[in-house]
């Protein structure tokens, strides 16, 4: 007799974790609004600055792909205690991005930024070492945002040096 190897998905939950993750962008866009036209046009930006509108679809998919790849994780739940650690990893690390943009944006403060940000490049990591003990398909979906992270770092620093 053949073995149905397809497990159903739990959209409830899938959709849970998408809304969980598109939810520190929608916090963090919160400080991010007002700030573009008022202070952050005005600042010096380095040359290697993408156009503003790249950054919401770029965002909204990386937060997408977090929203999968922690409900994939989650998907391994008969062995809960191999999951409750990736989970509150990528918890911080999804505090740690909501948190960036109160601090770039929020406080108006580059080099608050680059703090923030280092964490949150090394939370990401973490997540992705984490993920990949349970899912390697979850680690993988995180790559595109830890280079992305990466990106937006030298773009953190640059505004920060070119704005003392």
């Amino acid at each position: 007799m053949a073995k149905n190897v397809s497990k159903g998905i739990n959209w409830a939950v899938l959709l849970s974790f998408v809304v969980l993750a598109q939810l520190a962008g929608i916090i963090g866009s919160a400080f991010t609004f007002q700030a573009i036209p008022e202070w952050y046009a005005g600042l010096e930006k380095p040359f290697f600055t993408p156009p503003s509108w790249v950054f919401g679809p770029v965002w909204t998919t990386l937060y997408l792909m977090m929203g999968v790849a922690a409900y994939l994780v989650w998907e391994k739940k008969p062995e809960i205690g191999k999951i409750r650690a990736p989970l509150a990893i990528f918890g911080i690390q999804l505090a740690l991005n909501t948190i960036w943009s109160i601090a770039f944006f929020g406080f108006r403060f580059p080099w608050a930024g680059v703090a923030v940000i280092i964490l949150l490049w090394l939370a990401i990591a973490a997540t992705i070492r984490s993920f990949w003990g349970v899912s390697r398909t979850a680690a993988y979906l995180l790559i595109p945002y830890i280079m992305w992270v990466s990106f937006a770092a030298l773009l953190t620093l640059a505004v920060a040096l070119l704005n003392p």
